[in-house]
């Protein structure tokens, strides 16, 4: 599903999201705090966008995605990054590697959600931080009811005209809605191994921050 939308992916998620992903992303480099010769983890980093700003701190970032045609664009777009395949639930590298693992827009698109957290777990050397940007739940009652009724009839239209693959974004509007709240996820987290988990609200609780260390 993902290949079929990769050429228009980013163009996509500008439109659909109103230009707030750029926000969330800049929110997102913050949380994570890339240093010079840290290796930073992007997982579901797609055609690797939201790479770039770790690699500019000078941080080792390495950009992994389960779509072999997202990274293929990343490529062609940024061929000096080390982009690598990889299933978040068996990730291809060893324990204690990165300074930092971070995913955004794309835990809710793993199958096994607590694998995955495991897996990120593994990989993040002791004292490390994960760092989460997810599609969330708004903690305003009337506001949550319009952003629903934006997800299930707005989405699919605006999609329609800018994306190579419409009916993906059906399926993100149905993910987006079945995924689990703040509270619950920042508990997936802890059982998970991950410590001090705390979450971030975003745009009103559309995205959530959520961060998380490993025990040194």
């Amino acid at each position: 599903m993902f290949d079929d939308v990769a050429e228009r992916y980013d163009l996509t998620n500008d439109v659909l999201s109103l230009g707030q992903d750029r926000r969330w992303r800049k929110e997102v480099a913050k949380a994570v705090d890339a240093r010079p010769a840290q290796k930073v983890l992007d997982l579901a980093a797609g055609t690797a966008t939201s790479s770039l700003p770790f690699a500019r701190t000078g941080a080792y970032v390495v950009p992994c995605d389960f779509s072999l045609g997202m990274l293929r664009v990343g490529k062609q777009r940024h061929p000096w990054l080390p982009l690598t395949a990889g299933d978040a639930t068996k990730l291809p590298f060893k324990d204690d590697t990165f300074d930092a693992v971070t995913i955004s827009f794309g835990l809710r698109n793993v199958q096994d959600t607590d694998s995955a957290l495991r897996e990120m777990h593994r990989v993040t050397r002791p004292g490390g931080r994960v760092v989460i940007c997810e599609f969330s739940h708004p903690t305003w009652t009337p506001f949550r009811t319009v952003y629903t009724e934006y997800l299930m009839r707005a989405l699919p239209p605006v999609a329609r005209a800018v994306s190579s693959n419409p009916d993906a974004y059906v399926y993100l509007a149905e993910s987006i809605r079945a995924w689990p709240d703040q509270p619950a996820l920042a508990e997936r987290l802890r059982k998970a191994g991950w410590e001090q988990v705390a979450w971030r609200n975003l745009t009103g609780g559309v995205v959530a921050l959520h961060r998380g260390f490993k025990q040194p």
